[in-house]
């Protein structure tokens, strides 16, 4: 299973990483250079990755965190989201039916969806899973001009990292986010300040499951009363429909058989 290790250190901010990995993606670099400040944290349908300002001279990569134990997969009904060996998260357009369960269960609400399309689907970071497969590294990571992102097997990206928080004077806070934190993660990161502005759950001890489980479990009762309320509604505007069609047709009393009104003498 293969990791990303994001050192916010030596993150500049310079979006060489957004912009590769629109490319890779086939994405439009207008609208995802638009998206970039008209959505809430950088991130749309054609933009998956994106920088975010920590603190003054401090930026850090956000992007889907390929949680070891995915919400997102659990809550999918139809499977279009899996699991992979490599360790991304990756979507089947084809198999989604547009339910969107998978955006109400990500505790990070990473997956966007392509409202302005006829025909949309949920956007987000695969993990360059073709590029994997072919034995090359993420295009984010290829792109980084300052080595500000790592790529390799999980364990030896932790590995890496907790040498670099006890062996260098870059005054690291002593932690890996995404090492134990809400289940595990796949990416992993450093950092010498706090990573607040990623907009995070609050409580990081708790597994994914178990912060969106209540939703997961909640949301086909709450599809299910909704569903019923339409159904209800439709019958009502239905049965008004006929009546009032009724009352149009029926013959006025003041004509005779013949059609013709009745006039007083």
């Amino acid at each position: 299973m293969f990791a990303i290790l994001v050192d916010v250190t030596k993150c500049t901010g310079c979006e060489k990483c957004v912009e590769a990995c629109v490319q890779a993606h086939d994405q439009d670099l207008r609208k995802a250079a638009v998206d970039r400040v008209t959505t809430k944290d950088g991130l749309s349908a054609n933009r998956f990755c994106t920088v975010l300002q920590a603190e003054p001279g401090r930026f850090a990569r956000k992007s889907c965190m390929h949680c070891l134990e995915p919400s997102c997969v659990a809550a999918c009904l139809v499977g279009s989201l899996t699991k992979t060996p490599e360790g991304a998260v990756v979507y089947d357009p084809a198999k989604c039916i547009g339910c969107r369960y998978c955006m109400l269960a990500c505790p990070f609400h990473i997956p966007r969806y392509q409202w302005e399309s006829i025909t949309p689907f949920v956007m987000k970071c695969d993990l360059c899973i073709d590029r994997l497969r072919e034995g090359k590294v993420p295009a984010c990571v290829e792109a980084c001009p300052h080595g500000a992102l790592s790529f390799g097997e999980r364990q030896a990206i932790l590995d890496l990292a907790h040498l670099q928080v006890t062996q260098t004077d870059c005054n690291y806070l002593p932690r890996i986010w995404g090492e134990e934190e809400y289940g595990g993660t796949s990416v992993l990161y450093l950092s010498d300040v706090d990573l607040g502005c990623m907009g995070w759950p609050a409580d990081k001890s708790i597994p994914i499951p178990e912060i969106t489980d209540p939703l997961i479990t909640r949301t086909p009762h709450i599809g299910l009363g909704v569903l019923a309320g339409l159904f209800g509604l439709k019958w009502i505007i239905d049965r008004r429909t006929l009546l009032m069609d009724g009352r149009q047709e029926a013959p006025d009393p003041e004509e005779d058989a013949t059609g013709e009104v009745e006039r007083d003498e």
